[in-house]
């Protein structure tokens, strides 16, 4: 009996280990071998991640998603000539051509790509100097539209079905390249300056001592000129730009309005603007001003220069401009409210609230199909009306997600950690 009794346990062990072997077979992924020859057969892989394929059809263990069929690429003798030169420079026999197992091992400089040719999806590790060539190094084709799938450091693509994102409040919009106008708004006030009025002032008196000491002693003449170029400098020095000395030598008199105001004339305007928006701040650039003591009436002008030195203790830049007093309402010393609108031109850009900003870098969450949300690193230009102009990192035409990001970020960081613990600590370049 008790034989009997051990005879059966060991048949039942035999048949749990056998059963396990099959299900191991069955749900590992089949990667490819170094140096071996794919014979064209179908195959099945996930759209997310490319390194996971299967002979079968099925779901991706990783995320749920359904496995795609396609066609392995390689055939050596048919759908790519090996003598022919390829973007690394060389033939087909050494270009940089890579496994699966050689893409979960990229180095933190090399991009993971998956570029969709006629011959179906290479998958390849491109590095920044293969990718200014514009060819794929492993078909030779030109890349044309890549898919980037290395996401940023700590962050991979998630699944939430169309309940969750109900719950969490996903919105989406899509990238588009539109106008962009950056409006920049400071408080600023009309211009009492009489040191800037004296030294007009002993600037046209130099000159006038240089004309003088033509005739006279080389030495005199050359004091009266460095006298001159002091004067300049000093004038420079207090906003005035090489524009404007030329106005005032062929006035031949300092500027009054920089004392007082007259009905008709002209008054100068002084506005702080923050160092940041120096790039989009221009000589001859239209400038509105509002009074809040006169709510219904507006002002135009122009600017006309820009300080030469940044102030230390605010990281601002005093602009000048010039506005058209036709009342003689703009009194010296008034306070009034700046807009500057500058056209940005047509650009790429993205709603602000699609930007998730972490501090390190700027990521955005691009919808896919099934369902699926990846992370994206964006470089970023100006913000304007609402919208970031978009400098890399996006086409026109994706999908980006709005609203609902945050709780997206969040479980986008979770899933690659998680991923990272499994995989033994290291970090994963790829999908």
């Amino acid at each position: 009996m008790i034989r009997n009794r051990r005879l059966f346990s060991v048949l039942i062990l035999i048949a749990v280990i056998v059963t396990g072997a099959v299900m191991a077979f069955r749900f590992l992924p089949h990667f490819s071998v170094p140096g071996a020859k794919p014979a064209g057969q179908a195959v099945y892989y996930c759209p997310m991640h490319p390194n996971y394929t299967s002979d079968r059809p099925g779901t991706c263990p990783i995320c749920n998603m359904s496995l795609v069929k396609r066609e392995i690429f390689g055939q050596e003798s048919g759908s790519m000539d090996r003598s022919k030169p390829t973007a690394t420079g060389g033939d087909a026999t050494t270009s940089k051509i890579f496994t699966v197992a050689q893409l979960m091992a990229m180095k933190p400089h090399e991009i993971c790509l998956l570029h969709k040719c006629k011959h179906g999806m290479c998958a390849i590790a491109m590095t920044p100097e293969f990718a200014k060539l514009g060819k794929c190094p492993m078909c030779g084709e030109d890349l044309g539209i890549v898919v980037k799938d290395a996401f940023p450091q700590g962050y991979t693509s998630v699944q939430l079905g169309a309940g969750k994102q109900q719950a969490i409040g996903v919105k989406i919009a899509s990238v588009r390249k539109m106008a962009l106008t950056k409006t920049i708004r400071a408080a600023g006030r009309i211009a009492y300056d009489p040191e800037l009025y004296q030294a007009e002032e002993e600037y046209l008196q130099a000159i006038q001592a240089l004309k003088k000491a033509e005739t006279a002693d080389p030495e005199i003449k050359e004091q009266a000129s460095k006298l001159v170029d002091s004067s300049r400098i000093k004038l420079r020095l207090l906003g005035l730009n090489d524009a404007i000395v030329q106005e005032l030598e062929q006035a031949g008199k300092p500027d009054r309005s920089l004392l007082y105001s007259d009905a008709g004339g002209n008054v100068w305007l002084y506005v702080p603007i923050y160092e940041y928006e120096l790039p989009f701040v221009h000589v001859g650039d239209r400038v509105e001003v509002s009074v809040p003591a006169l709510p219904d009436k507006k002002f135009q002008g122009v600017v006309r220069s820009l300080d030469s030195v940044v102030d230390p203790v605010t990281r601002s830049v005093r602009i000048r401009a010039q506005l058209e007093n036709p009342e003689g309402v703009l009194k010296p010393e008034m306070y009034v409210d700046a807009i500057l609108e500058v056209d940005l031109g047509e650009q790429v850009a993205v709603p602000e609230e699609a930007v998730f900003v972490t501090g390190e870098k700027n990521i955005v969450f691009i919808a896919k199909a099934n369902d699926v949300f990846e992370p994206r690193e964006v470089t970023l230009g100006a913000k304007a009306d609402g919208f970031y102009q978009v400098k890399s990192g996006l086409q026109e035409g994706e999908k980006v997600v709005t609203s609902g990001n945050f709780l997206i970020d969040s479980e986008s960081r979770l899933k690659a950690a998680l991923e990272d613990v499994g995989k033994g600590g290291g970090h994963v370049h790829g999908g």
